[in-house]
Parts: structure tokens; C-alpha cells; sequence
């Protein structure tokens, strides 16, 4: 059996001391909280994937102006790794009338205390660890993402 991490991004999104979160469905029907995030697509740098997912989850445009952490976690559930770099940024030009991504039941705008109290409704601790590196401080330049095609060269 071949060996795959699942590649996935994530946006960690303050406004006015509040971050943006997702209340999705996930396959075993409970409802969790996560930042909107998603996995990378073919053909697409990491920049515009986790702009693509805050915009199909949330319904806005995200800006990511830092990375915040960079986390390799295997899901004790089922034995799943995932690699996930985290961005921080702002947001602008919401729709509300745009329908979010499948399984996203609505956004919701939580104080760092009030997502630490739903722990047990966090889709994974990529979420608590994520928060916690941006309140921290950590930020790392998007220069840091480096995509280079077949030839070495940088796209």
C-alpha cells in the first residue's frame, strides 16, 4: 500500500477579535467547527487553494498576507495523515447570496475563549494549534511557498 498525506490549507481570519470559523457536517454526521480549509488541487499553488476554499466555504474572499504553521497530523480515528499550512490574512467583498461548499451548514464569527470552549466540537487539534501559533504571534512571509514546475522553474 502506497502512502499519501492528504495535502490540505487552512485560513486563520481575525476581525474585530473574532475568527472566523465553519460549522460543517463531516462523514459520521456529527456537526464541527473549523476554520475554512480544504485539500490542495492539481495544478494549483497554495495561495489560491486556501483562497478558493474560504471562498467556497465562507462566502469570502480571503487576502492571506502570512503563513502561521506548517503541521503534520495523522487522525488516530482512522489512521489518516494530513499536511497542513496555515495562513493568516483578512477578508473582503462578502456575497451572502453565493451557497456555501457541500457539508458547510453555516459560518460562524467566535472570540478565541469561545472556540477553546468548544474543543470537543473542533474538527481536529490543527484548529486549536493553528489559532494558537496566529495568537502567538508566529508569522512567516508567503515568500517562504516555493512552487516550481518540471523545469525548476517558479510558477
Amino acid at each position: 500500500m502506497v502512502w499519501k498525506p492528504h495535502v490540505t490549507v487552512a485560513a486563520v481570519v481575525e476581525q474585530d477579535g473574532r475568527f472566523l470559523l465553519v460549522e460543517e457536517r463531516v462523514g459520521n454526521g456529527d456537526l464541527v467547527l473549523n476554520q475554512p480549509a480544504g485539500h490542495l488541487e492539481d495544478q494549483e499553488t497554495l495561495i489560491d487553494a486556501v483562497c478558493r476554499e474560504t471562498r467556497e466555504e465562507t462566502a469570502w474572499r480571503f487576502h492571506p498576507e502570512a503563513v502561521t504553521g506548517i503541521y503534520l497530523w495523522r487522525n488516530p480515528d482512522n489512521g489518516r495523515t494530513f499536511l497542513r499550512v496555515n495562513f493568516c490574512g483578512q477578508v473582503s467583498d462578502h456575497n451572502p447570496k453565493q451557497p456555501l461548499d457541500e457539508g458547510i451548514i453555516k459560518t460562524h464569527w467566535l472570540s478565541a475563549d469561545e472556540i477553546l470552549r468548544e474543543e470537543q466540537r473542533l474538527r481536529s487539534p490543527l484548529v486549536t494549534r493553528g489559532l494558537q501559533d496566529y495568537l502567538d504571534g508566529t508569522r512567516h512571509p508567503l515568500s517562504v511557498l516555493t512552487h516550481l514546475d518540471n523545469n525548476g522553474e517558479t510558477w
